[in-house]
C-alpha cells in the first residue's frame, strides 16, 4: 500500500478485489469502532457499510472534537463574547454547537465580535493587529490541532504578546479509547484508529488496546481503499487471533509520530482530567496549561463561573458518541434535531455522527 499511486484509492476494480477478500475472511461477527470523526463521514459519504458483509459491523465513536466539548465550555466562551474589548476566534464547526442557552453564531449576529478561523497560527496576527483587544481563541480539539496552539503560545511568549488566550480545551484520544475499551456492552474486537491525530502521537499511544484489552487495531487513512483495506487487515489478525496496533496508514505515519510536536505539547501543556460532553469525566484525558504559561489560558485573565447545564431532553448524542447508539435510534433525530436546527453536538460538526448518517444514510 505505501507505494500506490494517488488516483487508484478509489479504483473500482482494487476495491471490489479488497471487499471480495473481507468476505472470505468474514466468517464471525466482528464489531470495529472508528474513533475519527473524518472516518465517520467517510465511511457514510462512500457507502463502505454498503459493502462489508453482514457480519461486520461499524460502530462510530467519540472521534468528533466539538461533539464531546462540554456545553459548560461553550457557555464559558460565550460570556467572554459579551466583553467589548474581546475578539472570539473559534473554528467554523464550533461557533453553531448549542450550549446551555445559545450558540457563537447567535452571539456574532446580536454584536459580539466572533471571527472564523482555520489554522491556530492565525491567532498571532490577530493578537499583533488588534493590540487594544482581548484575543481569545476557544482551544478545541485533539492531538491535531494542540500542537499548533502550543506552538502558538511559545512564539507570543518570546515576542512578548500579552493579549492573546486560549480556553483550555483540548482533548486527547487513547484515554478516551481505554474507556471504551474497558465497556464490555460494547463487545468490540478491534479499532479503526484516528489517522489525523496518529501522524502527531503515532502508534505506540494506542498498544494497550491489544496488550491489556486484546483488541486489534489498525491506523487508517480516508480514501475508500485505505478504510477497506484496513479491515481487512483486521480481519486477518482477528483470523490469526494476533492483536496488534498496525498502520495501514505508513505513507503519512511513522510509528513514533512527530516527537518534535510531542516535545512542544510537553513544553506547554500537562495532562489532566477532562469532562466530555454527555460522556463524563476520563482521567488523563484533557490538557491544560504548565505554569510557565499559565498566562496565556483564558481562566487566567477571566474569572467566570459556570455551572454543568442538563443535556437536551431525549438527545442520546452521548450513547451515540459511545457507540451505545445509532443516530436513527435517537427519538430526535431527523425531527426536531436536523443540521439547520440542531439540538445536539452530533448533528452540528461536519465531523459528527448524526450529520454523517443524515447526510448520507
Amino acid at each position: 500500500m505505501r507505494s500506490m499511486n494517488s488516483k487508484n484509492f478509489r479504483n473500482p476494480a482494487l476495491i471490489k478485489k479488497i471487499v471480495n477478500n473481507i468476505h472470505q475472511l468474514a466468517d464471525k461477527p466482528v464489531n470495529i469502532m472508528e474513533v475519527c470523526g473524518t472516518h465517520t463521514m467517510a465511511i457514510a459519504q462512500y457507502g463502505i457499510r454498503e459493502l462489508l458483509p453482514p457480519s461486520i459491523k461499524l460502530i462510530s465513536g467519540p472521534g468528533c472534537p466539538v461533539c464531546v466539548t462540554p456545553a459548560e465550555i461553550i457557555d464559558e466562551i460565550i460570556e467572554i463574547s459579551l466583553k467589548t474589548d474581546t475578539i472570539i476566534a473559534s473554528f467554523g464547526d464550533m461557533i453553531r454547537v448549542p450550549g446551555s442557552r445559545t450558540t457563537l453564531e447567535k452571539m456574532r449576529s446580536e454584536g459580539s465580535d466572533v471571527r472564523i478561523i482555520y489554522s491556530p497560527l492565525e491567532l498571532l496576527g490577530l493578537a499583533r493587529d488588534n493590540p487594544g483587544k482581548n484575543i481569545v481563541f476557544a482551544g478545541i480539539g485533539f492531538e491535531t490541532t494542540s500542537p499548533l496552539a502550543a506552538a502558538v503560545v511559545t512564539r507570543a511568549k518570546k515576542e512578548n504578546i500579552k493579549n492573546l488566550f486560549i480556553v483550555p480545551a483540548f482533548k486527547t484520544v487513547p484515554p478516551a479509547l481505554r474507556l471504551i475499551a474497558d465497556n464490555r456492552s460494547l463487545r468490540l474486537n478491534a479499532f479503526l484508529l484516528p489517522g489525523h491525530v496518529s501522524v502527531i502521537i503515532g502508534s505506540y499511544p494506542y498498544e494497550f488496546l491489544s496488550k491489556e484489552f486484546g483488541l486489534t487495531g489498525v491506523i487508517s487513512g480516508f480514501e475508500p481503499v485505505d478504510i477497506l483495506y484496513s479491515i481487512y487487515l483486521i480481519l486477518k489478525q482477528i483470523k490469526t487471533n494476533r492483536p496488534k496496533i498496525e498502520i495501514q496508514y505508513s505513507r503519512t505515519i511513522k510509528p513514533e509520530g512527530n516527537t518534535k510536536a510531542q516535545k512542544l505539547l510537553d513544553e506547554v501543556f500537562e495532562k489532566s482530567a477532562s469532562e466530555w460532553r454527555a460522556i463524563g469525566n476520563i482521567p488523563g484525558s484533557g490538557l491544560i496549561f504548565r505554569k510557565d504559561y499559565n498566562a496565556f489560558s483564558s481562566r487566567s485573565k477571566f474569572n467566570i463561573k459556570i455551572n454543568k447545564p442538563k443535556e437536551p431532553k431525549n438527545c442520546l448524542c452521548g450513547k451515540i458518541l459511545m457507540g451505545l447508539k445509532t443516530p436513527e435510534e435517537c427519538p430526535l433525530f431527523g425531527k426536531q434535531c436536523t443540521p439547520q436546527k440542531a439540538i445536539g453536538p452530533c448533528m452540528v460538526s461536519s465531523e459528527g455522527t448524526c450529520a454523517a448518517y443524515y447526510k448520507y444514510i
